[in-house]
């Protein structure tokens, strides 16, 4: 059919059926035919529209996929958009993933890291009473379930920690050690956390507080005693004791009795010292917290009983006095009310912690050297650098500020004291500051001192200050860090006998520890009050590494004997480990840097200067 014809049929004429002559034919057809073509071709689209209509529109084509009906177009959209995000987002995940992994290695950690995590295992090793299936310790048991018995306690006096190489449970240098790790947790929590260690000393802290808050009645607000030891040995004496034998804890079968304190400001002033303490470890347990806080109270009360206040090791001179004398208990008044202070907010403790009676009788300000060493007997120095971080941080002014200074001022030249050039101590040739006067088990006071110093520096940049003043003398508080590393480095293994004098520490270290429990083969045997003897004795190594223990240390010329009868050089103490982790943690930088400079202060409210009283009146 011919393009231009829309009405159908042919152009062409049917030659058949023409009669006429061809030249007519072609005469019509020229005149015709070429208008008609002509014609038609010009009206093609308006003869379509006329007679046609509209041309018809294409259908859409769509996909059935049964639960929806989609067209082709935007499944095409679709499809396409998903290659798209794959190109974009998907292949780039594929090819990285497929790429060879270049991990950054583990932080290596430093060497008071390593050394803090076997210090602390000291406690677990002395822990008495029932001990937990975790404890760590493959050679200790159970032990001491009858202490206890001859006293008014429903249960008797069962857990706690033996002090050091005997098996008595001291219980003044035992409060002192948990005041100093609660210490240590809450100024450097993150610390703990980040080396793993944060909640084996918290569960160090509360074995701890659960066995003081038994020794004496805590649910009562006032108290006539304190149980204030469990065991012992009266000089002289040849009955079977802790002393007289030589028996590993779980085989104890002598009689362990317990001694009662009627007075006592110094043993209640250090425990509520330590409860206190305790408390602002454990805030996120409300309860518990509540309780060491109530027991704190009571406990600081009874310290404070005009009527009680004599040491208490004046009422035992034959079985505590020759151990654990305390000289004083001023120190304690301080130090406990400055501990309810920052546990409770109640600002008769800051008062009382601040009251110049305090300090004058402790003789605070004397500048005594022997003051200014820190110590299970000593909180001066302790106290004092705890208030300090009151004034530095939160800044009380008046009715504090005046006692406050003076701490501040004290604890300043305390920390002068420790430094070589100005000779205030003596110091061996290999670089041990001597805080024991030539005395027995120096390095216990050189823990103390390092922790103190350490944390008065991270005060220090706490609050923005680069030193302090030595007299006339600028000190930057780097030189002071490095007091503390220097005598840590040394008691580590820097010293001239290459000796480390932390148990499990390094590859030197003492093999002849002054300790029942670690001399004793764990042979499952029964050793008798003599019997044990032997392993006293015997010149081969301890069976039993009791690891982390820090032992008495070096003499004054450096000398060091391996003897388990040497036990002022080879004996640990609670005390003194507990100076060693706060000092630890304090120095190590594999966790991080600085203090938790807000969490002591959780309980204390807003602190607004007081108007200062009008001045006298003026006489002419």
């Amino acid at each position: 059919m011919h393009t231009g014809n829309n009405w159908g049929g042919s152009f062409e004429i049917n030659h058949g059926e023409v009669t006429t002559s061809g030249e007519y034919d072609r005469s019509r057809t020229s005149e015709w035919d070429g208008a008609a073509l002509y014609h038609h071709q010009n009206l093609d689209e308006t003869q379509q529209s006329w007679l046609l209509g509209p041309q018809e529109k294409k259908k859409k084509k769509y996909v059935d996929f049964g639960c929806i009906v989609i067209s082709h177009k935007a499944l095409k959209w679709i499809l396409g958009s998903i290659v798209l995000a794959f190109c974009v987002i998907g292949l780039p995940i594929i090819i990285a993933k497929s790429l060879p992994k270049h991990e950054s290695p583990p932080i290596t950690p430093d060497n008071y890291s390593v050394a803090l995590h076997k210090a602390l295992l000291f406690f677990n090793a002395q822990k008495s009473g029932k001990l937990p299936k975790n404890n760590g310790i493959p050679w200790r048991g159970d032990s001491g379930l009858n202490d206890g018995n001859d006293t008014d306690v429903k249960g008797g006096l069962v857990g706690g920690y033996y002090d050091a190489g005997d098996n008595i449970k001291f219980h003044f240098p035992m409060s002192y050690s948990m005041t100093m790790l609660s210490w240590s947790v809450i100024e450097y929590p993150d610390k703990y956390k980040n080396i793993n260690e944060y909640n084996h000393a918290r569960d160090l802290i509360k074995w701890g507080t659960d066995y003081l808050l038994l020794t004496f009645n805590s649910s009562a607000t006032k108290i006539d005693k304190i149980y204030c030891q469990v065991g012992g040995h009266r000089n002289g004496s040849q009955t079977p004791d802790d002393h007289n034998c030589w028996q590993k804890p779980e085989d104890m079968d002598y009689l362990r009795p317990t001694l009662t304190c009627q007075s006592g400001p110094d043993l209640a002033g250090e425990m509520a010292a330590a409860l206190a303490a305790a408390s602002i470890v454990f805030k996120d347990d409300n309860v518990y917290s509540t309780k060491l806080i109530k027991g704190a109270q009571t406990l600081f009360a009874f310290a404070r009983d005009n009527g009680k206040r004599t040491a208490y090791s004046r009422s035992y001179p034959a079985d505590i006095a020759p151990y654990y004398n305390s000289t004083g208990y001023y120190d304690e008044y301080m130090w406990g009310a400055a501990w309810l202070f920052y546990a409770t907010g109640n600002n008769s403790y800051l008062s009382l912690a601040t009251n110049p009676g305090i300090p004058k009788n402790a003789k605070a300000f004397y500048m005594i050297p022997d003051l200014s060493v820190p110590s299970w007997n000593n909180k001066l120095p302790s106290a004092m650098l705890l208030l300090t971080r009151l004034r530095l941080f939160l800044n009380p002014g008046y009715p504090y500020e005046d006692m406050l200074q003076m701490y501040h001022n004290v604890t300043g030249l305390n920390m002068c004291s420790y430094l070589h050039n100005f000779h205030v101590f003596n110091w061996t040739n290999g670089g041990l500051i001597m805080l024991s006067r030539g005395g027995p088990q120096d390095l216990q006071y050189v823990a103390n001192a390092a922790f103190l110093a350490s944390l008065f520096v991270d005060y220090l940049n706490a609050s923005g200050a680069p030193g302090w003043y030595c007299g006339n003398n600028y000190i930057s508080s780097d030189v002071l860090r490095s007091f503390a590393t220097s005598q840590m480095d040394y008691i580590l293994g820097n010293n001239p006998l290459n000796m480390s004098y932390i148990v499990g520490y390094g590859n030197q270290f003492p093999r002849h520890v002054h300790h029942r429990g670690a001399s004793t083969r764990n042979d499952h045997k029964y050793y008798s009050c003599n019997g044990g003897w032997k392993w006293f004795n015997t010149n081969n190594a301890n069976p039993n590494n009791i690891t982390g223990a820090m032992v008495g240390g070096p003499d004054q010329f450096d000398k060091f004997s391996d003897l388990r009868d040497h036990y002022n050089n080879t004996e640990p103490t609670m005390a003194g480990n507990a100076g060693l982790v706060a000092a630890l943690v304090s120095l190590t930088t594999t966790a991080g840097n600085g203090i938790d400079k807000n969490t002591i202060f959780t309980a204390v409210p807003p602190l607004y200067p007081q108007t200062p009283p009008p001045p006298p009146p003026w006489k002419p």
